[in-house]
């Protein structure tokens, strides 16, 4: 019997490893199954669990469970959505990326900066949490999710290395306090527009201070206290504490008629399944945020799951966690589910509780369905300001100034990249801040490019060595040889440079009768410094009278020049290291003495 090429569905059971318990279980169900000649692997995410382990899952679903809950509510506010949409999204897509993610600890669901740039790139085109807005979030859902899993399909997550580290952590630090900013209407009790620059918010907000509720302002201040606080002891579940205690506290109190902003009605029951409605103008609106989507939640769960991986010792897969966040995107646009990403701290504590694999997320997703299923009239007195709270208080530490400083001690290139990046996020918005910012590095990047390091070489008898004479002012040079050492590749924008860089060395040493070029950092050279070269060959020769040689020129420089017809009109050999060249030339670099050639007649 033949199996069709296109189809083919693999099972591979693994034998148990720990023999010495007898009430083992065996989950090593699917290895992999290809599709149209594409990989879509489903890793063995419950590897030979064990009663113990199954234990440790346990008790960590549930632990993320009870952050869950709190979180993705206020997370789905901050989206500009119904805070039940944060619960769907704590379901469906759990299941999911548990089946085919390759990380045993990532917990997905809704996060602070996806959740604002998904009331970014929406609320441009529909008033938030209109049925309008809702249809237009589930479109950006599923289009997320289809970049996420053709990305990973063509195994181009090597994207992200496009991304500089120092953009990334500007544009976090700044969206970390645009995130906060946006929670001053819910934490004041006011009335203000939903603007994403800092200042005018900050602007808004002052002509609006009259209105400040009293009542809001002391349970958010009292929230945002009680949530601190309970940070600092261990085991304590603070924000399902403060939710439990404020929906007690506001409905014994009458708080909701004093102005107290409340959640009101929860809708329960499961999310229905149904398609997105996907139109070409709809595509046209939203297919730039959903690529910024794509890219930063891909971003930051990678970062999170390698960060895990690392200290548990096993390895993650780029591409398939693209494909297992592609799919649960996907999917869970047809259950009303919005964009999820990777959550540090609900990851974080997943490790700590103990969990062994993704059956933590499969057992929250699961208490969190009992949850929309049978408790979500528990919410309704739920304030506002409790949600706002427990924003303010997740992402306060994601603004990382001690990571500027640090970037500016070692690279101050990388530190104004920062503030750029950083600057345009708060400033301009946070749509347009990786991109800016990014823009912004490829301009410095480039102006870096003109600049050539080009140095003077001295022997060191202590290192034994040649080293840069700027830095070992004792190092041996010789009067009428310049030897110097070109520090990066060589093409059109900085080959002009080194005629600069070689007459400020000549000025120095005007008895200069050689000049050799060190070329062991060249990697790449292109056409029209070939030709430059060559034009300074024939300059020093004729005018100067001044001999070039070259050392340690890898292969592929010798390939390219050689076309260039060097072999032939510079004879020269160009394929000795600098020790072999000195040697043959006589050049005496251990006693420092003038060097005098009996032969001047050639060149390379």
């Amino acid at each position: 019997m033949r199996l069709s090429q296109n189809m083919v569905l693999i099972i591979i059971f693994y034998p148990a490893t720990e023999r010495n318990d007898n009430r083992y279980l065996e989950y090593n169900l699917w290895k992999g199954f290809t599709m149209n000649n594409k990989s879509i692997h489903l890793p063995s995410q419950l590897p030979q669990l064990n009663r113990r382990n199954i234990q440790h899952d346990m008790i960590a679903g549930l632990t993320i469970f009870i952050m869950l809950v709190p979180q993705g509510m206020a997370y789905s506010m901050l989206a500009g959505l119904p805070p039940v949409m944060g619960l769907y999204a704590s379901t469906i897509p759990l299941f999911i990326y548990a089946l085919f993610a390759s990380s045993r600890h990532l917990s997905i669901g809704p996060v602070a900066t996806t959740s604002l740039l998904v009331f970014t790139g929406v609320s441009v085109y529909a008033e938030p949490q209109s049925t309008n807005y809702i249809s237009l979030v589930l479109a950006l859902t599923i289009m997320v999710g289809a970049i996420q899993l053709l990305f990973g399909l063509l195994k181009v997550g090597f994207i992200v290395k496009f991304i500089p580290h120092s953009v990334l952590s500007g544009y976090t630090s700044a969206a970390a306090i645009v995130i906060g900013a946006s929670q001053f209407k819910h934490l004041l009790g006011v009335e203000i527009s939903d603007r994403l620059q800092v200042h005018l918010l900050l602007f808004e907000l002052i002509n609006h201070v009259q209105e400040i509720n009293p009542y809001t302002v002391m349970i958010a201040a009292g929230s945002i206290a009680m949530l601190l606080g309970l940070k600092k002891i261990k085991g304590i579940p603070g924000p399902f504490l403060l939710v439990i205690l404020s929906i007690i506290l506001v409905s014994f109190f009458h708080l909701h008629d004093k102005g107290v902003r409340i959640v009101g009605s929860v809708p329960n029951g499961l999310p229905t399944l149904s398609l997105p409605a996907l139109s070409l103008d709809t595509f046209r609106m939203l297919w730039p945020m959903a690529l910024t989507i794509a890219i930063l939640s891909f971003m930051e769960s990678l970062a999170i799951a390698k960060a895990v991986a690392r200290k548990a010792k096993y390895k993650i897969y780029p591409n398939q966690e693209l494909k297992a966040l592609g799919i649960a995107n996907i999917i869970g646009a047809c259950f009303h589910s919005y964009p999820i990403s990777g959550s540090f701290s609900r990851t974080a504590v997943n490790k700590e509780a103990g969990g062994v694999s993704q059956l933590t997320s499969v057992i929250t997703g699961i208490f969190v369905l009992i949850t929309i299923l049978f408790f979500t009239s528990f919410f309704y007195y739920l304030p506002s300001a409790v949600l706002a709270a427990i924003i303010v208080v997740s992402v306060y530490k994601l603004v990382d100034i001690s990571e500027m400083r640090h970037l500016f001690k070692v690279n101050p290139f990388e530190g104004w990249t920062w503030v750029a990046t950083f600057t345009i996020t708060l400033l301009v918005g946070i749509q347009w801040g990786i991109l800016l910012g990014s823009i912004f590095t490829l301009m410095l990047i480039l102006m870096n490019s003109t600049r050539l390091n080009v140095v003077e070489l001295g022997y060191v008898e202590a290192k034994k060595a040649f080293r840069n004479v700027s830095r070992y002012p004792e190092a041996n040079t010789l009067d009428d040889v310049l030897l110097i050492r070109i520090d990066s590749s060589l093409h059109f924008a900085n080959s002009s440079v080194l005629d600069e860089k070689i007459r400020g060395f000549l000025r120095q040493k005007p008895e200069t009768r050689y000049l050799i070029m060190d070329m062991i950092a060249v990697n790449d050279i292109d056409t029209i410094s070939v030709e430059t070269l060559g034009e300074l060959i024939e300059y020093y020769q004729d005018e100067e009278k001044i001999t070039c040689l070259f050392a340690n020129m890898k292969g592929s420089i010798r390939d390219k020049v050689n076309k260039a017809v060097w072999r032939t009109n510079y004879k020269e050999s160009i394929n000795l290291n600098l020790e072999k060249l000195l040697k043959e030339k006589g050049f005496n670099y251990k006693k420092p003495q003038k060097s005098y050639m009996d032969v001047f007649d050639y060149q390379i």
